[in-house]
């Protein structure tokens, strides 16, 4: 690999780089994307993207590395990390095409890894199966790929999905279901991030959802699942929930949100008969993701959904 230029230096990410990142964000994606004989993911106004370091800054402030040319002072990387009680997730990370191969990523990556490593806390990421570059990229840095997506995307028509069976126990999420929503990925994936449900569910931008399925056996919740609607983001996830029958009927209910919407989510590959139904339904994959993890992993129970915004495998 090229050695990366001398010119290079990493900071803290402030708002007001907020523009230039979202500009990265949009080109960079798009470049891979092009590049790899697949549709560009963004369109319309690059100023979508500020969605990226607008809802991490939220979340996670100062919590964004930016890669600087000193030669133009311009922003030619970025990389957002969100600390967690038990562990530290890496949300997107871009580099300019101009700087790709350069080692721009990996100085980036290896200062999050550090801080993690003075934590204690093993680090999460979600990847494109499909960009060897970033796969290998994390693979090198120690990341072991423990649980594999397929990527599906579904056109909900506007009138609603048909002949759909609901779940009748299954309702819309209000700010007091952030407790338990959180111990139920703690008890199943093992992992805990109260503060991005508490985020979600006080919607301030006015563009999340989640749906929640209570327990039938008791206090508690059998699942839940939260969702984007966004010019930049369209997607179901983060969520998690016991079994694949109550996974399918979040999903539908969250689909059911998203009427005359193309929203995209992930789901295990080893949940074959939730893979089945989504098929039926008239599913159709778009792209394969690993869910890795550097450090320590237990191996979750349930089905576990991710997302893109923020990231958590």
């Amino acid at each position: 690999m090229t050695a990366p230029p001398d010119d290079i230096t990493l900071r803290a990410a402030t708002p007001t780089d907020s523009g230039e990142i979202a500009d990265l964000i949009y080109l960079s994606t798009n470049y891979w994307y092009r590049a790899s004989g697949k549709p560009a993911i963004f369109s319309g106004d690059p100023a979508a993207c500020e969605l990226f370091p607008r809802v991490y800054e939220t979340l996670d402030p100062g919590c964004c590395l930016i890669a600087v040319a000193g030669r133009t002072g311009r922003i030619v990387g970025s990389c957002f990390y969100h600390p967690r009680p038990t562990h530290v997730s890496v949300g997107i990370v871009n580099v300019h095409p101009a700087y790709f191969g350069r080692g721009v990523a990996r100085r980036m990556m290896a200062q999050v890894i550090a801080r993690a490593e003075a934590d204690g806390k093993p680090v999460r990421l979600v990847s494109s199966a499909m960009n060897l570059d970033s796969f290998s990229l994390y693979t090198r840095l120690g990341f072991v790929p423990r649980t594999a997506y397929q990527d599906m995307f579904l056109s909900v028509p506007e009138g609603g999905l048909p002949d759909v069976p609901v779940d009748p126990r299954v309702r819309p999420a209000a700010p007091a279901d952030a407790p338990a929503m959180a111990a139920l990925e703690r008890e199943l994936v093992g992992i805990e991030r109260e503060g991005d449900y508490r985020y979600f569910l006080e919607n301030a931008e006015g563009i999340w959802h989640a749906s929640v399925l209570p327990s039938a056996d008791g206090p508690g919740l059998d699942g839940f699942l939260v969702s984007v609607a966004h010019p930049a983001s369209n997607l179901l996830g983060p969520g998690v929930a016991r079994t694949e029958e109550a996974a399918a009927a979040l999903l539908l209910a969250e689909l059911d949100h998203h009427r005359g919407r193309t929203p995209v989510f992930l789901v295990p590959v080893q949940a074959a008969s939730l893979v089945q139904q989504m098929y039926a339904l008239g599913a159709k994959n778009c792209e394969l993701h690993f869910a890795q993890v550097r450090g320590s992993w237990t191996e979750p129970r349930g089905v576990v959904m991710p997302t893109f915004m923020p990231e958590t495998g």
